[in-house]
């Protein structure tokens, strides 16, 4: 993520990323076994894997939320513009409040 530390968790593919973050929206804090379902989902991944890959993701969004890593500046590809840096914060925040939601 934002300080890279997700990278040192072990490899993870962006598709591995991708069902990770589908199996966190259908396996909430709720389900029996999460960590197991998740993992299963993810393929190639211990529960215990996930778990702490989920963990340092909660890590890096507070280092977000209490601004100790900066928001990029991206360029946009034309499509769409984020524009100023409140609202890329706002984004971010956004995206926080549903992972701890999830948690």
């Amino acid at each position: 993520m934002a300080s890279g530390s997700l990278k040192n968790s072990g490899s993870w593919t962006p598709k591995q990323n991708k069902l990770f973050e589908k199996a966190l929206a259908l396996y909430d804090k709720d389900t029996p076994d999460r960590w197991q379902n998740v993992a299963k989902a993810v393929g190639g991944k211990s529960a215990e894997e996930v778990k702490r890959h989920y963990e340092i993701l909660l890590e890096d969004l507070r280092d977000i939320e209490l601004g100790h890593v900066p928001i990029p500046n991206y360029k946009s590809n034309g499509s769409k513009s984020f524009g100023d840096q409140e609202q890329r914060a706002a984004e971010v925040s956004k995206a926080a409040v549903m992972v701890q939601d999830l948690a």
